[in-house]
């Protein structure tokens, strides 16, 4: 018998697709309130109910009689107003600072055995407005409602996806647990800088070449939603991402000017925007071929191929550089650091306006989470299984 589990904030479904890849889990509800993330968990999940809703709008009633009887309650509550690259982070007053409540109502609600929550770190500084930490007060409710509650932060290279990306977990369980959280799995080599840590010498984690390198070679303005494989692959990772795929979905590349091209030819591994000539960095708009003043450095950087990638963000279509080729990386190269399997289709656009646009426009019909955004946001699905692993052995 497998335990059956809801996702309360299910996204593109990464974070339920690690439990499910466990063997150990069914994923029993979704809810999500972006259509076209819901439609890319809908289709790879063709089985499980998926309620295309806020959350703030789903009634207890409505819980009970579509969800009454789950065993286990996943949710990452949208974080950007935890995040360090939010200038505002930890802000009381950004409404999705408030979400974390309607995680904890859910479990309320539903009263499952194990509620399992993942956020960015900075969650562990965010505050309320009565300045009390609100991890505080999740693991405080969590407990009045009969839960042993645990967190730590873990990094997800210590479980084999290449990209170092450090995440919240909190676990809740209403049976008495040894160990909440799963051993390291992987280690990564330590090097001159002491970026990388050696531990016990696990098996390496992959690094971001061994992710990708077997991937259709596509230049800038080429690739398509779906194509074949032109390669073997060349490791154990990427046997493991292809096994049950015979076509590479979302495989697209960026349409770069010639300029912005050239930009990226003069790059470096390690350099960014900032590096390269005067004559190659971004003009004003409207400027009359002036240069812009303001050169972001975290932007269009180009990755190192031996080592793993830099945290993949929502926005990682305009933050890395491939460590080979003269473009940003493709939503399937993202999805590969995420360790989502070849098999796994983001529907939608891989791209859209920026939201700003589209408000000003008054578009808003047009907002959606496009591929690049649903693959950013995502938990690493090796990551959830270790989780899911670990759980399930500890609970049985």
């Amino acid at each position: 018998m497998k335990y059956k589990v809801l996702d309360a904030f299910a996204g593109a479904g990464g974070f339920s697709l690690g439990f499910q890849l466990s063997g150990y889990f069914d994923i029993v509800g979704a809810i999500e309130i972006d259509e076209w993330a819901a439609s890319t968990f809908q289709y790879n999940h063709p089985k499980t109910k998926v309620i295309v809703k806020n959350i703030l709008d789903v009634t207890d009633e409505e819980l009970l009689e579509n969800f009454s009887g789950i065993d286990f309650l996943l949710g990452g509550p949208p974080c950007q107003g935890f995040s360090i690259c939010n200038k505002n982070a930890g802000d009381p007053k950004d409404p999705r600072n408030s979400l974390f409540r309607e995680f904890l109502r859910v479990a309320r609600v539903l009263s499952p055995s194990v509620v399992v929550m993942e956020n960015v770190p900075n969650l562990l500084k965010a505050k309320t407005d009565s300045k009390e930490l609100v991890v505080s007060i999740i693991k405080n409710e969590l407990e009045e409602l009969g839960y042993n509650v645990e967190y730590t932060v873990l990094e997800a290279t210590n479980y084999g996806v290449p990209q170092i990306r450090r995440r919240v977990v909190i676990i809740g369980s209403k049976k008495p647990i040894n160990q909440f959280f799963p051993n390291a799995t992987h280690c990564v080599i330590q090097d001159n800088k002491g970026l990388f840590e050696d531990l016990n010498e696990l098996p390496l984690c992959p690094t971001l070449w061994e992710a990708i390198s077997d991937l259709p070679r596509i230049n800038a303005c080429e690739g398509s939603e779906e194509m074949d494989y032109m390669d073997n692959p060349t490791n154990d990772y990427q046997s493991m991402l292809r096994e049950g795929a015979t076509k590479v979905f979302n495989h697209t590349a960026m349409n770069h000017s010639a300029r912005m091209v050239e930009r990226f030819a003069a790059m470096k591994c390690g350099e960014s925007t900032e590096d390269v000539p005067d004559e190659l960095k971004p003009l004003k708009r409207n400027g009359n071929g002036e240069h812009s003043e303001k050169v972001y450095g975290q932007n269009n950087r180009r990755m190192f191929p031996n080592r793993p990638c830099h945290t993949i963000a929502a926005s990682f279509y305009a933050n890395f550089v491939h460590p080979y080729l003269n473009r940003n990386f493709t939503p399937r190269e993202g999805a590969r650091i995420q360790s989502f399997p070849d098999w796994y289709k983001f529907l939608g656009k891989p791209t859209t306006p920026s939201k700003s646009l589209l408000k000003k426009e008054g578009r808003l019909d047009d907002i959606h989470l496009c591929q690049y955004n649903q693959i950013g946001n995502a938990v690493p699905p090796l990551l959830s299984k270790a989780l899911a692993i670990n759980l399930y052995q500890q609970l049985c």
